[in-house]
């Protein structure tokens, strides 16, 4: 029990310690935020006419903001694990994780406090996109069920790319490189069906866009928010946020509690 008590309370000064860092470096926080804002501003207001049109039914900007806004929301995903990535590397370079191996301290704390923050700091980034979307057109049908998926859904992803943000900034020999590692994770939504649909594309790439990641996520989203069917894409959304969640843990647990050589 002693053991437990410890591992909590140290858990959750570490998650304290992340969130007054959100409140104090507003400078991480603010492009997490505003960025994926504009590429929704961007995607409406200067391709959403032309975009839209190939939706079918009555087309135009109304009809595609209700289909891009899931790919924002991975856009938002994936930006914010920046800021997650940037942390963990600053505390590995400025020694903050050599001085905790010293003392008796639960591990794994330091990582529970970054993805909890980051989980906080993403959703927050993720409610002003749906706020800014319901004023330029976004409506969504769905009902508390549906709602309720799709927060259950976003948590899932969330946590999984916050994982793999801490294992991004874990392996990163600096700063810079893990400001830029995560963005890898923004360009997997342009090569699935966050813009535009995947039968639209050439049959390659289609098929390659099926079958990634991002792709039945941002399905499933785009399903619960606007009561249409969500298919298999559902357990498969699930089944790969689950395998990436397991994996960057494991991968991020191992390196930080490997002793440094020498």
């Amino acid at each position: 029990m002693s053991t437990l008590k410890n591992a909590l309370t140290d858990s959750s000064m570490m998650v304290r310690r992340s969130l007054l860092h959100i409140v104090r470096y507003p400078s991480m926080a603010v492009p997490i935020i505003v960025s994926p804002i504009v590429f929704l501003l961007l995607f409406v207001y200067v391709f959403g006419g032309t975009l839209g049109a190939g939706l079918g039914h009555s087309g135009g900007r109304h009809e595609y903001v209700d289909y891009v806004t899931p790919g924002i929301l991975l856009l938002a995903v994936a930006g914010a694990a920046t800021s997650t990535a940037v942390a963990v590397a600053t505390d590995m370079t400025q020694g903050l994780v050599a001085r905790l191996r010293t003392m008796a301290i639960f591990r794994p704390a330091l990582l529970t406090g970054h993805v909890i923050g980051g989980l906080v700091q993403t959703f927050l980034g993720v409610a002003a996109v749906v706020g800014v979307a319901v004023l330029i057109g976004f409506r969504p049908t769905a009902g508390v069920l549906g709602w309720a998926g799709v927060v259950g859904m976003l948590t899932l992803l969330i946590v999984s790319i916050t994982w793999v943000a801490v294992l991004m900034g874990l392996v990163s020999d600096s700063v810079e490189t893990a400001s830029n590692l995560p963005m890898l994770l923004m360009i997997l939504p342009f090569f699935g069906s966050g813009f535009v649909p995947t039968d639209s594309m050439p049959a390659w790439l289609g098929w390659i866009a099926g079958h990634q990641p991002f792709t039945p996520i941002m399905e499933t989203l785009r399903g619960l928010l606007m009561g249409t069917p969500v298919g298999d894409n559902g357990w498969i959304a699930v089944a790969w946020c689950v395998a990436i969640t397991a994996a960057a843990f494991a991968g991020a647990t191992t390196l930080l509690n490997r002793e440094p050589k020498g």
